[in-house]
């Protein structure tokens, strides 16, 4: 699947004709865990809800493997942040990554042998078929990132979009989470994930994207990552001018 890419071209998006993200072209290769740096209020979340398919785009074009528009649904996954998520709803582990399957069954159409099977799959790769019947809410931070990852690949996701998936977690969990993203890399998945603690950057990403409401820079992780296109991305959001201090070191 190295082969694979997801193309970004000229992607716009706007609420009440503001931009959030501004006229941004990418070209992202499967196999790669990418790192997606930015201020808050720099597009973000904006972008990745784009390249689902969960807000308007108001230029350009996604495609991923010749695909785009409704056909994407199912390439990509978007990984929400935990604090967008209502953990106390009454679900089990098993109850979550079944909802994986819903894009391609529907929601009325009964489960088949081979979505039972995609699910006890996606279970046992995130390690949680021990955990399989136990309410979310029951979850520790690591445990309830993993459940979602696990719904991604039950819905034979190969682009995971995984908004800020590290806050809030402690450092096992962390370095757990961590493991985990570079596995599925390495699996050929693309996985772009948000990210605001730069200390760890070299470590987790094959390739890092600088935007603060359009693209700042883009490439190797050991090339682009660098004080320059930090001080470029955090110090001003070109859209509201409001000045931004990282706060973070290298």
């Amino acid at each position: 699947m190295s082969y694979h890419r997801l193309e970004i071209k000229d992607l716009t998006v706007s609420y009440k004709r503001v931009p959030a993200v501004h006229h941004v072209s990418l070209e992202l290769n499967c196999g790669s865990c990418i790192g997606l740096l930015g201020p808050n209020g720099a597009g973000k979340t904006s972008f990745f809800k784009a390249l689902a398919g969960l807000v308007p785009i108001e230029t350009g074009t996604v495609r991923f493997h010749d695909q785009s528009g409704k056909d994407l649904r199912s390439e990509i996954a978007y990984l929400p942040q935990r604090t967008m998520v209502d953990w106390d709803f009454p679900v089990t582990v098993r109850g979550i990554v079944e909802m994986g399957r819903y894009q391609a069954l529907g929601w009325w159409k009964k489960f088949r042998e081979a979505d039972r099977l995609a699910v006890d799959r996606a279970l046992e790769t995130m390690e949680l078929k021990d955990l399989a019947e136990r309410q979310i809410s029951a979850l520790s931070g690591g445990q309830q990132q993993r459940v979602f990852l696990a719904r991604a690949l039950a819905q034979e996701a190969h682009v995971f979009l995984l908004d800020e998936p590290f806050s809030g977690l402690d450092k096992p969990a962390q370095d757990l989470l961590g493991s985990t993203i570079r596995h599925l890399a390495a699996a050929g998945n693309l996985l772009v994930v948000s990210h605001h603690d730069l200390k760890t950057v070299r470590e987790l990403f094959d390739e890092v994207i600088f935007i603060n409401g359009e693209l700042v820079a883009f490439g190797e992780t050991d090339q682009v990552f660098s004080m320059e296109n930090i001080q470029k991305t955090f110090q001003t959001n070109i859209f509201s001018g409001v000045v931004h201090e990282p706060g973070l070191a290298l």
